[in-house]
């Protein structure tokens, strides 16, 4: 079970945080052991989503417990310091860890069963490195590949973010114009007695129309956005890859995490077939899950490694072949590596190249729309001018 708690620590200093427990006692006696008496705990369901643990902050974790063994400090008196010089929630991770070691278990062990912190991919390389007695080589292929996902989200935002930036600029710009520029000069512009143009008629109608109804309007376009969203949770990885600009780098940031994590654990010596399991629940895109679900299938059957990839019509033939090469080489991580280096530097180029690209085409949009403006307020004013006689 998962609690929440308030504890005193021995300067009397509260502190509050989230810790998994067998039951009150137990929870208490860990909180003991990190120096700290139990005020006050509450049951809460424990979370469904992503690591509880930011990304960073495991980084920090790894390379500390990577280093300190390293220098030949056991494995438990390194998580020991990793407790008593870390605060929440490294404090408690490294904590928990501690408890399932000296309780008997191994450090993959213990970290299956904070399954909300460490992702089954890093547990099977743990174990793997347990197993090969290579553990700390293990960590620094784990950090590598914590330090290159943390460079490729960073990528994946950057993509993101800034097109939903601007476009935000140019919806704020547009409803200055239509809520408080176009009435001022709808009332002069229909005093002059003139034949209004088309265009001037559907600016005046956006305006009224926004006016009378902007307070249902502009609440329910984002909660009609997000509800699409969560009914097309099924199709969502699809619709994305699809689009026309950002699918195609979203298809190679998901294709490089694939070869990445793949690559890594056939490195650490684990299975092809399990390789792939662990890697398909870690890729985070169902489409890319459902091709990796075919090909363990197909593999299973009898197919050779790369036929399998090639048979789901998913993976680019580029793929498929560093998969023949590598299989005919005996060189399957070195194949893979290849394709992520390969796809992380094109994701790089097409990310640039984008908000290239992304910064001009807002900026036409937004001059196109005060243009139209201007077009729909002048052309009645120059018809009026036309017309005086001198």
């Amino acid at each position: 079970m998962r609690y929440r708690y308030r504890a005193i620590d021995a300067t009397g200093q509260k502190l509050g945080g989230h810790l998994d427990a067998a039951d009150p006692a137990d929870l208490e006696a860990r909180l003991t052991r990190m120096g700290l008496d139990l005020l006050q705990a509450k049951i809460i369901a424990a979370p469904r989503c992503k690591s509880i643990v930011a990304r960073r902050k495991l980084l920090d974790f790894w390379f500390q417990l990577k280093e300190l063994l390293r220098v030949g400090v056991p494995l438990q008196s390194a998580l020991g310091d990793l407790r008593d010089t870390h605060d929440d929630p490294i404090k408690s991770v490294a904590a928990q860890l501690l408890d399932g070691i000296t309780a008997g278990q191994t450090l993959s062990q213990a970290m299956a069963a904070q399954a909300q912190v460490f992702r089954p991919v890093f547990v099977s390389l743990i174990r793997a490195g347990e197993t090969a007695g290579e553990l700390t080589s293990v960590m620094e292929d784990m950090i590598t590949t914590l330090k290159w996902e943390d460079e490729l989200v960073a990528k994946t935002q950057k993509l993101l973010l800034y097109p939903a930036f601007v476009a935000s600029v140019v919806l704020a710009a547009t409803l200055f114009l239509l809520l408080y520029l176009v009435p001022q000069l709808q009332t002069f512009l229909r005093q002059m007695g003139e034949a209004l143009p088309w265009h001037t008629h559907l600016l005046f109608w956006l305006s009224d129309v926004l006016r009378q109804y902007g307070l249902w309007l502009l609440p329910a376009l984002p909660l009609a956005l997000i509800m699409a969203w969560i009914l097309l949770r099924p199709r969502r990885d699809a619709f994305l890859l699809a689009l026309p600009l950002a699918g195609d780098i979203l298809r190679k940031i998901a294709l490089s995490r694939f070869a990445a994590l793949f690559a890594l654990l056939y490195a650490a010596g684990i299975p092809v077939l399990e390789a792939i399991g662990v890697t398909r629940d870690a890729v985070g895109n169902r489409v890319i899950r459902q091709a990796l679900t075919a090909s363990e299938q197909a593999i299973r059957e009898g197919r050779a490694l790369s036929a399998a990839f090639a048979d789901t019509g998913f993976f680019p033939p580029f793929v498929v072949r560093m998969l023949h090469v590598g299989e005919t080489t005996g060189a399957l991580d070195t194949a893979l590596a290849n394709v992520r280096y390969f796809y992380n530097r094109d994701v790089t180029t097409a990310v640039e190249r984008a908000e290239r690209l992304i910064e001009p085409a807002l900026t036409l949009l937004l001059g196109a729309l005060l243009g139209w403006v201007m077009l729909a307020v002048v052309s009645p004013i120059y018809d009026v001018v036309s017309h005086v006689s001198f």
